[in-house]
């Protein structure tokens, strides 16, 4: 089955130009100089390290400094509900704690929990301390994504994709018995 499917992916790509961008044909010869000459590419070293430390400041900073402003809401949103989850988290730890401490002192404990015995408000608390435990992790890990992406993006806003890189599939006739054979070509050109 597996190889079914790889020899239907290949025959699908196989028949298709995958040609990155439009051929451009010249009849002069171009130099080095008048290819650099003539485009308007400019490489800022120090963007990607702006992003991550405008992104390291404030949250969404470095997506804003990329132009990336549809990430901003994205980036507040999985941080805030994350922080939500900790604090609900947190506020039913104690309440299960307290709880718990009152129980064992000999006080009564009333409201929601006062059904509950000693083993279940033990569990309780563990289950929301665990769950508040991993909240914050949740959040400190979005936090760290948040600043790899505004790097990463500012790194691939650098990345030169002109006309001079394709990619497609080339019929190569075999010398020898005359029969084609199929494979792929990546052209380049400086």
């Amino acid at each position: 089955m597996r190889s079914i499917f790889i020899s239907l992916l290949f025959f699908i790509f196989s028949a298709a130009p995958l040609l990155a961008q439009e051929e451009i044909k010249n009849d002069s010869i171009t130099t080095i100089e008048n290819v650099v000459a003539s485009s308007n590419y400019v490489i800022d070293p120090l963007a990607p390290s702006k992003a991550a430390f405008y992104s390291a400041v404030v949250p969404g900073l470095g997506q804003v400094y990329n132009k990336s402003y549809w990430k901003v809401p994205v980036v507040y949103g999985s941080m805030g509900l994350s922080l939500y989850y900790y604090s609900f988290n947190n506020t039913k730890y104690r309440e299960y704690r307290n709880a718990y401490r009152d129980r064992l002192a000999g006080r009564e404990v009333t409201g929601e929990l006062a059904p509950l015995s000693e083993d279940r408000l033990i569990s309780g608390q563990r289950f929301h301390q665990r769950n508040r435990d991993l909240s914050l992790l949740i959040t400190v890990g979005l936090y760290v994504l948040n600043i790899v992406e505004a790097n990463v993006d500012a790194h691939l806003a650098q990345f030169n994709v002109n006309e001079n890189l394709s990619f497609g599939p080339a019929f190569e006739q075999n010398s020898v018995d005359y029969n084609y054979h199929m494979g792929f070509t990546l052209s380049y050109q400086f």
